[in-house]
């Protein structure tokens, strides 16, 4: 908000130079007079900035924060407010105590716009890397409804239920990753390093050299000589593959696949049903109308173009009268199970509890799979690296077996 520098004269003669805060110099000028001030000198007050200031101050919230930072900052706020410290007071608070070097000149932008006559969610909508669609939505809505530290303890558990989600996933791939980097190293090594020395060997005896150790030899070869062009080949490949997807058409078949592929489509269609009956559930008991929850939703599910597009569609139809289930069902992206759950929470009028019950289903079927796939992945990948090992051990070992019966 724009700041005006000012000379007046107030009731006694005294004249004073001071400063005031206002939208427009009109604005400020009448603020002034209803004090009593005769105004004698207005004018904008001159920025002072400086180059590194600007990109200071540019910076602010340029950066991702840690879901378990967030998750504190709505649990300390919600704490804060409900002992009755003002909402500037408590956010500045948190801000000069901030343990996140990037997340404390955040909170401390965010009380001072609020400060300057704004509300809290639009002060936090500033920061789209940030806070997200869902903390704008119920931080709204607790403004609205004047419940605003229950609100943020709605968002605490929003953010801790995706930490949670995502801390799963993480642990549960991170494992085989390393052993599967690990693996492929030493393999490129014995296929790059080792293999080529034996062949030297080999040719040096000028003997017939069994099907196996052949075909591991030209393998070596072929990388060995022509890793240039392989690699040539790949990073074209992935070119291509990314410029089709980044079509509207090959998304969607993408976004599709990603549904319905084997093994994984399941799993990851649960995660999507989880975030979103998660999602919805907590917006709702936060007091976001139906509308706006499924406009929130679009925005969060923006990195699958079926499940976005099925909002929308759903969005159009409640909008025009028809029941959430039934919009739901008609897009036939969402399982059964989950419209008739749906129809029951709005025939019963608890939709948003029963959305919580489908949502821990999901989440239960997401642990299931992510405990099972950890319990099979591992022996899967030693024994599959293994075997690899194994037959580029017995390609190397079967000519050397052959040569000390030639010499015996």
């Amino acid at each position: 908000m724009p700041r005006f520098n000012c000379t007046v004269q107030d009731t006694n003669g005294k004249y004073i130079r001071s400063s005031i805060t206002a939208d427009t110099i009109e604005k400020a000028i009448y603020a002034l007079q209803v004090k009593g001030f005769i105004v004698l000198e207005i004018k904008p007050e001159k920025a002072k900035t400086s180059f590194a200031s600007l990109f200071s101050s540019a910076r602010i919230g340029s950066k991702k924060i840690k879901g378990h930072v967030l998750a504190f900052f709505a649990e300390q706020l919600s704490t804060l407010l409900s002992g009755g410290v003002p909402l500037i007071r408590a956010i500045s608070l948190l801000g000069e105590y901030s343990t996140d070097k990037n997340f404390g000149p955040v909170l401390v932008a965010v009380a001072r716009d609020i400060a300057s006559g704004n509300s809290m969610h639009e002060a936090l909508d500033k920061f789209p890397r940030v806070f997200d669609h869902t903390w704008i939505s119920m931080i709204e809505a607790g403004e609205v409804g004047g419940h605003l530290a229950d609100a943020l303890m709605q968002v605490a558990k929003y953010v801790k239920s995706k930490e949670a989600l995502k801390s799963k996933i993480i642990t549960a791939v991170s494992y085989p990753a390393v052993l599967f980097i690990m693996a492929m190293g030493v393999l490129v090594y014995f296929v790059v390093g080792i293999v080529p020395t034996f062949a030297d060997i080999f040719r040096d005896f000028d003997m017939e050299l069994p099907t196996i150790t052949k075909i591991v030899l030209n393998v070596s070869h072929a990388i060995a000589d022509h890793w240039l062009l392989i690699f040539t080949i790949i990073v074209a490949i992935v070119s291509i593959f990314y410029m089709i997807i980044s079509t509207p058409s090959g998304k969607k078949v993408w976004h599709k696949f990603h549904l319905t592929m084997p093994i994984f489509g399941k799993f990851v269609s649960n995660i999507y049903y989880e975030k979103l009956l998660n999602n919805m559930a907590t917006l709702l008991n936060s007091g976001v109308s139906i509308i706006n929850v499924l406009t929130v939703m679009e925005e969060s599910f923006a990195g699958n173009v079926i499940i976005k597009e099925a909002i929308t569609y759903t969005k159009n139809e409640v909008a025009s009268g028809k029941s959430l289930s039934e919009s739901f069902r008609k897009t036939k992206v969402f399982p059964g199970l989950m419209t008739e759950m749906m129809l029951m929470g709005e025939e019963s009028g608890r939709l948003p509890s029963i959305m919580e019950t489908l949502a821990v289903f999901y989440q239960e079927q997401v642990n299931q799979f992510l405990a099972r796939f950890s319990a099979m992945i591992d022996p899967i990948l030693i024994v599959g690296i293994g075997s690899i090992i194994a037959v580029i051990v017995l390609s190397i070992f079967l000519p050397i077996f052959k040569m000390s019966q030639i010499g015996g």
